[in-house]
């Protein structure tokens, strides 16, 4: 590599080290491990060379370290000390000496090399930039324009990025074109082939629902309204439970809006989709009574295993459990309660049975309870 060559390199290293960021130090160690490689490449070298490039020229030294002996056996790899010498007066048996070499059109390979590590590396500190950047989006929401729709996937252009819906990330009512503009959330972040970022993203997600409710309500997200949980049959229904601790706000009507604006918004984006507000309490009954909404809920029966009884009239069951229990499986996401509902009709049945079942039972013998009594005295 020609001397000006040299100092283009080190001044186009400076720039980068300057704009982008990336290590002169590091540029220069990949440049001396990628000429090692280029030179046993072409030059069919053994294992003991190294190269070296001074950082204030931009020159490259190629050596090969050879072992101090008395006698040579193998020249490529021994030298005898007498020749060491000539290198450092200071050289004794049994040490490396760097015997630095001029590999014919070397210049050529070295310069072909540096210009492709140079711009590996450009590649590779861009790619983490842009990883870094939009692995701090992780959470959010960003719009993509669609670029390829298959049986599978959906492939989105985010604009540094590219977007990769899978099909469980999608949702099954909605219909996806190439070039539609649409909102997604982002799911994770990874890197792909070669080490280009990718991220995953959904518009299925029940965090999709909670972020749309932070951009269009703004209590929510100045936090003075709280989401506790969402859970979501995407693009049929959704259940959303919030709550303040301000006795001022109306956490469900904030979240609503006046005339439905607000909701509406977010429906509008989820096409449709059916959204309950509901009113987070910490007491369990009234929080899965509210959870069951549009259905009203007579009483609420709290057992000891996580589960609740609800009794509901009997106009009011299919309503509750909601098509193909959708209604039912929902509230009881929200609450993470599990939750066993009937109707009046059926909840009377049961104590019927219950009682028929405590009446039919055998009494057991005075005599006999007395003889009991009196073995357990007498013992």
């Amino acid at each position: 590599m020609k001397l000006s060559e040299s100092k283009e390199l080190l001044a186009a290293m400076d720039e980068l080290e300057k704009e982008r960021g990336i290590s002169k130090d590091y540029l220069l160690e990949s440049l001396e491990t990628s000429l090692i490689t280029a030179y046993k490449k072409n030059y069919d070298s053994a294992d003991n060379v190294k190269i070296e490039i001074n950082k204030e020229s931009g020159q490259i030294a190629v050596y090969a370290i050879k072992k101090v002996v008395e006698a040579v056996e193998d020249p490529n790899l021994e030298i005898s000390l007498e020749q060491a010498q000539k290198i450092s007066k200071k050289v004794q048996l049994g040490d490396d000496v760097n015997v630095e070499i001029i590999p014919k059109n070397f210049g050529r390979i070295a310069a072909q090399t540096a210009k492709q590590v140079v711009v590996q590396k450009i590649r590779e500190a861009e790619r983490e930039v842009i990883y870094s950047e939009y692995h701090d989006r992780k959470g959010e929401i960003v719009t993509g324009i669609i670029q390829k729709v298959d049986s599978s996937i959906v492939v989105m252009d985010l604009g540094k990025i590219e977007g990769i819906m899978p099909p469980k990330e999608q949702v099954k009512t909605e219909k996806y074109h190439v070039n539609d503009k649409i909102r997604v959330y982002v799911v994770d972040v990874t890197k792909g082939v070669k080490g280009n970022p990718q991220a995953i993203v959904s518009r299925s997600h029940p965090d999709f629902v909670r972020k749309l409710f932070e951009f269009e309500i703004p209590e929510i997200y100045e936090g003075l309204i709280e989401i506790k949980n969402v859970s979501r049959d995407a693009g049929n229904r959704s259940k959303v439970a919030v709550y303040s601790e301000n006795p001022n706000i109306d956490p469900v009507g904030s979240c609503v809006g006046q005339k439905g604006v607000r909701i509406q918004n977010i429906i509008t984006e989820l096409r449709g989709e059916k959204i309950d507000v509901i009113e987070w309490s910490e007491d369990p009954a009234t929080y899965i009574s509210s959870a069951l909404l549009p259905a009203k809920v007579l009483a609420v029966d709290i057992k000891d295993d996580h589960s609740a009884q609800v009794i509901v009239t009997d106009d009011q069951l299919s309503l509750a459990i909601g098509k193909a229990g959708q209604n039912a499986r929902l509230a009881a996401r929200l609450t993470n309660w599990k939750i066993d509902i009937k109707s009046e009709s059926q909840f009377r049945e049961m104590l019927a049975k219950a009682e028929e079942t405590e009446e039919t039972l055998p009494e057991e013998p005075e005599e006999e309870a007395q003889a009991e009594g009196s073995t357990e005295s007498d013992s």
